[in-house]
């Protein structure tokens, strides 16, 4: 496995595999791998010559308050697992190469990044949206993969590409879950053995909402209602949203017609975990 820890190096990595025809797939993470991020590089590896797996914990993204020094990170782990799941080469660059001394460029995008995540953490999706941009300028991929659990982060990202006219097309897999249902997240780690059961509420509230939307009910309002109180009814769990938008625009919506996004957000003890699904009618 080969580990890149400038931009020079792995454009020169890339640059010769363009240079032999071979298809280039990008898969952005910020490294303590899971089985999510092991089945985005499968996905990639089917499609690709090359697989390119950056592990950078970007700075931007955090908030002040957040977990940024705490992040787990433990890159000996992370080039294991990824080679293992086909990777090719990995990115791992400082913050001070991604950002240097004067750095002043951003991404902002508009609608999409002023409700749920965004909402609850100004700023997030600037930084996603400008380290993704970056990571696309640098590597050149043609095909970029991301998971489904960060369904709001997906659009924005899609989004950009399309408004910035970057030419690759964004893949979008689908959640990866423990056997009890739990999304797989780098944060699970987090968890006190408590804690972890509790967090189950998630996947089984939207799984009722999923079955309440087969049965005919259509009014968001009453589905809302009904997954609050799931959640309520687990006392570990503390809520930061629930939230119905249409998918993919994420306009507000009163009755189900068409598919919409049920996210969530919720806290247990000091870990912030978000889920989703797509509703659809």
């Amino acid at each position: 496995m080969y580990v890149c820890h400038t931009i020079a190096e792995i454009r020169e990595y890339v640059r010769q595999a363009g240079e032999r025809g071979l298809v280039i797939g990008l898969v952005p993470t910020m490294g303590y791998l899971h089985e999510g991020h092991l089945e985005l590089m499968r996905r990639a590896k089917d499609q690709c010559g090359v697989v390119v797996v950056s592990i950078f914990v970007n700075p931007l993204q955090f908030g002040p308050r957040e977990d940024y020094a705490e992040y787990p990170r433990d890159l000996e782990r992370d080039v294991r697992l990824a080679g293992g799941a086909g990777a090719d080469v990995i990115f791992n660059p400082a913050a001070e190469e991604m950002y240097p001394e004067g750095y002043c460029t951003y991404v902002d995008l508009g609608d999409l990044t002023d409700k749920l995540c965004g909402r609850s953490r100004p700023g997030h999706f600037r930084g996603v949206a400008t380290v993704v941009a970056k990571l696309f300028n640098i590597v050149r991929p043609d095909y970029a993969y991301f998971g489904q659990k960060d369904a709001q982060q997906v659009l924005v990202i899609r989004q950009m590409a399309a408004d910035l006219d970057m030419d690759l097309e964004i893949v979008t897999v689908p959640t990866v879950r423990e056997p009890d249902g739990l999304a797989m997240s780098s944060r699970n780690v987090y968890l006190s053995p408590a804690e972890r059961q509790a967090a189950t509420v998630l996947f089984h509230s939207l799984e009722m909402a999923g079955r309440e939307v087969a049965a005919g009910e259509r009014d968001a309002a009453k589905l809302h209602r009904m997954v609050m109180e799931m959640i309520k009814s687990e006392p570990l769990a503390e809520i930061d949203y629930v939230e119905i938008y249409g998918y993919p625009g994420l306009a507000p919506v009163a009755v189900l017609d068409g598919a919409a996004l049920l996210a969530v957000a919720v806290k247990f003890g000091r870990t912030r975990l978000i889920d989703n699904t797509l509703l659809e009618v």
